[in-house]
């Protein structure tokens, strides 16, 4: 889900993960006009024209992430992303990324769950050359071990630093763990150290093989283009790629059976300057809402984390850190563009000087009093507001439009889908967005994290 150096993975802070998917959704692409074909190896191509710069960025996006690596092989997803910046039959390493600046450009990827981007952006005289360079090495890749080991080591390195290291990103990882015990959302997106370590040349031979092909990517174009150009190039790049045999139609994996009592984890460091609790609740994504048969409770849970969170400054926080100064920070976050069932999220950074648990029982008074209370018109119609307008925000960004429409159609969204996002959120009603609160209110069932300093003695 985030974008992040050529060779990091997704990773994210808790607070981040609030202010992001509060309107990372297919919504802005409303506000160009789409055209889309498919080549005959099953690629799909969407192409979204925008004029206001002679640029142009390529994501081509992989239906494929974390949650799809084979049991006990975790991290394979992520391990491409080091190495497809890597030597192909045709090119050196580093030859890639080399090409790209040499015309001004910039490259880059991210790895999520559920999905597995990289991109470009570049002149537009030069689209040519950046799918010549895409198409190679989404089959041509090679892996051996001379490529292999040191990729090895730089994403060992990297999991010590951004995880091993960093508190608030352990009680990141234990969280979701402890929130998907037998779905492979609980396994970290960087993988666990001791899988890395035993990943071997055919483990990733055999996972690329299999995803890495053009029946399982959607290849987006943004920027000064002409659909008929993208077309032919696409088709001459790209269209002789042969398609992967072994890819199923529907994901199938191991699903969470219903929660039956609360889950706490709790993770004690001196590093820690300021206590942070958060409240995970399992509920559906956009995709498996749909798949419920429940289309618009994917929508209603988004406007009701924009009621909650309101921008940062939502009752949770007027409550706890402007009336009753038990806080720093607090909202909530809803982690709509999943495959499967996901999570809704409450968190708040303690102040200083506050136990813990005070703040966290504050929390849910305030929670609860809410949701008994309901959600108003007013609060509704204001949350459509924000969401609708933050649609315009990305207008300018070459890449937020591409990777919008990628992730969702990436995550089991419809081009159809993408593009009506808007009336979507116009027609959720009061009554759904006040059923929707009703899923966050057993207590008993929630996984709740906590991260604090240790206790002094006296």
């Amino acid at each position: 889900m985030l974008l992040t150096k050529t060779k990091s993975c997704t990773r994210i802070g808790l607070v981040a993960v609030s202010i992001l998917f509060s309107f990372v959704s297919p919504s802005a692409a409303q506000v160009f006009e789409l055209e889309s074909f498919t080549l005959d190896n099953g690629l799909e191509v969407v192409i979204i024209p925008n004029k206001r710069a002679p640029v142009v960025t390529q994501l081509l996006m992989y239906r494929v992430g974390a949650a799809d690596e084979p049991w006990g092989k975790s991290g394979i997803a992520h391990f491409f992303e080091h190495l497809m910046f890597k030597a192909t039959t045709n090119r050196k390493n580093g030859e890639f990324s080399d090409l790209v600046a040499a015309y001004g450009g910039r490259d880059n990827a991210f790895t999520a769950r559920d999905y597995t981007g990289y991109y470009q952006t570049v002149a537009n005289d030069q689209l040519g050359l950046i799918m010549e360079l895409e198409a190679d090495r989404m089959r041509n890749l090679l892996i051996d071990d001379d490529q292999i080991e040191p990729e090895r080591g730089v994403i060992l390195e990297e999991r010590k630093s951004r995880t091993d290291n960093n508190p608030s990103q352990r009680l990141f990882e234990q969280a979701w763990a402890a929130t998907f015990r037998n779905h492979p959302y609980g396994i970290p997106i960087i993988g666990w150290e001791h899988e890395i370590k035993q990943l071997s040349k055919q483990d990733l031979r055999e996972f690329y093989d299999l995803w890495y092909a053009p029946n399982n990517a959607i290849l987006v174009i943004g920027g000064d283009v002409e659909v008929e150009d993208v077309r032919k190039l696409a088709e001459l790049h790209y269209g002789p790629l042969e398609p992967s045999s072994g890819i199923n139609e529907h994901r199938e994996r191991p699903q969470e059976p219903p929660q039956q009592s609360a889950r706490r984890v709790v993770l004690v460091d001196e590093q820690v300057s300021t206590p942070f609790i958060s409240v995970y609740q399992q509920v559906p994504s956009y995709a498996s809402s749909k798949r419920q048969g429940k289309p618009e409770l994917g929508y209603a849970l988004t406007l009701l984390s924009e009621i909650i969170s309101e921008g940062g400054r939502g009752f949770l926080y007027k409550d706890l850190v402007q009336e009753k100064e038990l806080a720093v920070g607090a909202g909530s976050f809803y982690v709509d563009d999943s495959y499967d069932d996901t999570i809704f999220g409450f968190y708040v950074s303690v102040r200083s000087g506050i136990e813990p648990e005070a703040t966290e029982e504050a929390m849910w008074k305030a929670l609860l009093e809410f949701i008994e209370k309901g959600a108003t018109q007013e609060q509704l119609d204001a949350a459509k507001q924000r969401l609708l307008d933050s649609v315009y925000l990305t207008r300018d960004n070459i890449l937020s439009i591409p990777r919008i429409v990628g992730v969702a159609m990436a995550t089991g969204s419809t081009l159809e889908e993408v593009q009506r996002w808007p009336d979507y959120i116009d027609a959720v009603t009061l009554e759904q967005v006040n059923e929707a609160a009703k899923l966050l209110t057993n207590r008993d069932i929630a996984v709740t994290s906590v991260l604090k300093r240790p206790e002094t003695t006296k």
